[in-house]
């Protein structure tokens, strides 16, 4: 039985036993793909493989179900999977499945409190000020403090909530919270205040996004969002790009209603040379790192070896997008009980 690593370079990286671990299994195959590779191509590229472990690119779509008639799983090594077509897998029989919020909760909470203290104090620029040998230019970075600042949270999880107590605890700020799946009698931490969204946005010093990417609130960040907010806001998105509008938030900058902003995702990985983004400054950029510490890589790499070893036990592993698809016909003709 075959598995193919697609497109993740960090898979296995540091983890060298669940390597020996999931060879036992099978034959691994790395499989690199250009991240707009067409559905056709890409169920060819993984002939024969039975166990996909997915990045963030490229799209599984409906033709790539459609004519791979191989793979029984595929295991997003990551919390979003809006590249999978999880009812087109449903229908074609592929069970899909992620890593828990809790595998990257600390990594990706704790990178966005470094991209909002960067924001709030420009470090980067200021290092790079140093590397140049201008020591002299020190005055230009005089920053802002985090303490008793308004930082609204949008996305409520398991992220979200862990961003909350680092800064309501570490900080004393004041945490407005914006999730329509959380009731008021669900937020029992003391200083953090469930507001609508349109009061999160009027009244927040500094954004951070922790929600997941669907077809309701994609852009939620667009010019209506903008002009609400307060001039100097900061924003960091360490969720997914298509949230925010980035023509839109190109404008904010320019217009200085936005006064910094740290993303560790955009719309369209990886970033283009051309991106405007990159003309700002007061922009700070990471190539989608938050989950990226030794210790997030080594619960999520043995969650995707559980996974694979549990089907081929005829068991269903744990944070199965589509459950459903353990029922169906499709799935049986697949293959999915390796017993």
């Amino acid at each position: 039985m075959k598995i193919g690593i697609v497109n993740s370079s960090t898979f296995g990286m540091y983890t060298s036993d669940l390597m020996k671990r999931l060879g036992r299994i099978g034959g691994i195959e790395r499989i690199r793909v250009n991240k707009n590779i067409k559905g056709e191509e890409l169920a060819e590229k993984t002939k024969g493989i039975r166990f996909i472990i997915a990045s963030v690119t490229p799209k599984y779509n409906e033709e790539f179900f459609k004519l791979n008639k191989e793979t029984v799983l595929i295991c997003r090594h990551g919390l979003g999977y809006n590249n999978i077509d999880i009812e087109a897998a449903t229908r074609y029989g592929v069970m899909v499945t992620r890593v828990p919020g809790k595998d990257e909760r600390d990594s990706v909470a704790e990178l966005a409190v470094t991209l909002i203290l960067n924001c709030l104090r420009k470090t980067i620029s200021a290092n790079q000020v140093v590397r140049k040998g201008e020591w002299k230019e020190r005055a230009k970075f005089v920053g802002w403090e985090l303490r008793k600042k308004s930082v609204g949270i949008i996305g409520y999880g398991n992220i979200g909530k862990r961003v909350g107590e680092i800064l309501k605890n570490g900080f004393e700020v004041d945490i407005l919270v914006y999730d329509p799946n959380i009731l008021p009698e669900n937020i029992k931490e003391k200083g953090v205040n469930l507001v609508t969204f349109e009061e999160l946005l009027r009244k927040s010093d500094i954004i951070t996004l922790h929600a997941s990417l669907t077809s309701e609130n994609y852009h939620l960040l667009g010019a209506k969002e903008f002009a609400l907010m307060k001039k100097g806001v900061i924003i960091v998105n360490a969720a997914r790009g298509g949230l925010i509008g980035e023509k839109e938030l190109v404008k904010a900058l320019e217009s200085g209603k936005v006064r910094a902003v740290g993303l560790d995702v955009i719309e369209n990985e990886p970033i283009e040379s051309n991106n405007p983004l990159l003309s700002f400054e007061n922009v700070y950029i990471v190539p989608h790192i938050a989950a990226y510490t030794r210790e997030a890589m080594r619960r999520m790499d043995e969650k995707m070896v559980e996974d694979i070893e549990k089907v081929i036990k005829g068991e269903v592993p744990g944070e199965i997008i589509n459950p459903r698809v353990t029922q169906s016909s499709q799935a049986r003709s697949r293959n999915l009980q390796i017993v």
